[in-house]
């Protein structure tokens, strides 16, 4: 596909997504019945994956995890450890961290389409009952923003918390990499929204316990590294919920949005 194939795919793969679950929130059995069709004619999730493939190619822009890979690299330097990674909607085995010795990488996705990727939703995947079962870095690499409605994509970043390793008996006082969730975002999402800019989303960010360690602009993707402390005070200067709230006036605007309660 070229790339004007791909952008189009992917585009029209969200927005159909929205509609879905705006009709489905109206009651609108008969309209998502129809969009539902739609997808599926379009090639449905599968269709959107290996478009979404093809834009990670080198000339395309290259695999977003070579940029927290360029992060931690010099953390990683002086270290012999081997840090967890969950990888949510992984599209590949041989992206860059998986490539690294430094991580052990569990990958997941609502459609893996090869050996190596669980096909596992994150919302839905089990919580942690000991350490062993968390991770020390969660990559959500444009995967908020295919969740269809605003409080999910909130309760998808609420969640991470509590599968980052936060337990002092592991030594990971003495570690070099913090708990950390990288995410990446459409740049729109966080500079063209009427709903969102980064004074919002860092405020979100900071009320469930994550500091800003990490930022990159492209002219396509923000990217972020949010280290994550369970003892952050988190009531500091915050807003009790984020609702639905204009930020960011204007016609041309997108309304991206997180919402979280």
């Amino acid at each position: 596909m070229t790339a004007k194939v791909t952008r189009t795919l992917i585009r029209s793969h969200h927005q159909l997504h929205k509609s879905l679950a705006d009709a489905e929130r109206s009651g609108n059995h008969g309209q998502a019945t129809l969009l539902r069709d739609q997808i599926e004619r379009q090639g449905g999730l599968e269709a959107y994956q290996q478009a979404s493939l093809q834009g990670q190619a080198l000339d395309r822009g290259g695999d977003t995890s070579k940029v927290l890979l360029e992060w931690l690299q010099p953390d990683l330097e002086n270290t012999t450890e081997t840090y967890r990674m969950l990888e949510v909607g992984a599209l590949s085995t041989s992206n860059a961290c998986s490539r690294s010795k430094a991580f052990a990488v569990t990958r997941i996705d609502l459609h893996s389409q090869t050996k190596g990727i669980e096909e596992q939703d994150f919302m839905k995947r089990p919580l942690p009952l000991s350490s062993a079962d968390t991770f020390d870095i969660i990559s959500l690499s444009l995967v908020v923003n295919y969740v269809p409605n605003a409080s999910g994509r909130g309760q998808m970043l609420k969640r991470t918390c509590q599968f980052l390793n936060q337990n002092d008996d592991t030594g990971r006082e003495l570690r070099q990499v913090k708990p950390s969730l990288f995410l990446v975002l459409p740049a729109p999402c966080v500079t063209n929204s009427r709903y969102l800019n980064e004074d919002r989303l860092t405020m979100i960010m900071e009320s469930l316990g994550y500091i800003r360690a990490q930022r990159k602009l492209s002219s396509k993707l923000v990217y972020y590294l949010w280290t994550y402390e369970s003892t952050h005070d988190k009531s500091k200067n915050q807003p009790s919920d984020f609702a639905k709230k204009e930020v960011n006036p204007g016609k041309a605007r997108n309304n991206f949005c997180i919402v979280l309660d």
